[in-house]
């Protein structure tokens, strides 16, 4: 039976910048692995070996708080009453040794191709900045604004602040 491509957009939406590292949530991928998230975590649990602080981490309450405010998950319900467990490159990687379904393997093969599809969006401004440092130590500070300038338009926009509703 063959499984459904999973597009690599969907996956791009649940991959979060969380403590400078990019990092999918134990429940975004139990939903993707199709199972629950419960059972996910027991498999980690029984092969915690595998998964290094570098691979795993769990979120702290500020964390989970900034993510909500943020509109990244709905609610602090969302995540099923317990502190969530997130995963880097890496530990969705060692996920595919403890979860051993044909859809498993689909799905992180899709997982993969999305950090690298975001890696490769990010390396273009990475080079650029570095470039532009080092244009700036060979010219003058009369220049400074105009670097200064271009500096400004390589950050990515900051989302509008919500206005509250009700008091």
């Amino acid at each position: 039976m063959a499984l459904p491509i999973i597009p690599v957009s969907f996956i791009e939406r649940r991959i979060y910048l969380i403590r400078k590292q990019k990092v999918m949530l134990d429940s975004d991928l139990a939903e993707l692995y199709g199972v629950k998230p419960i059972r996910l975590r027991e498999q980690v649990k029984r092969n915690r070996e595998r998964f290094p602080k570098d691979f795993m981490f769990q979120l702290n309450d500020r964390e989970i708080n900034i993510m909500v405010s943020q509109n990244a998950i709905p609610s602090r319900q969302h995540l099923g009453g317990s502190l969530p467990y997130v995963f880097t490159q890496e530990g969705v990687a060692m996920l595919s040794s403890v979860l051993r379904s044909e859809r498993a393997i689909t799905v992180n093969i899709a997982i993969m191709r999305a950090f690298v599809k975001i890696r490769e969006m990010l390396a273009p401004h990475k080079d650029l900045a570095e470039k532009l440092d080092a244009l700036e130590k060979k010219y003058d500070r009369q220049f400074k604004i105009v670097f200064d300038a271009i500096r400004q338009l390589m950050k990515p926009e900051e989302p509008p602040k919500q206005q509250r509703i009700g008091f």
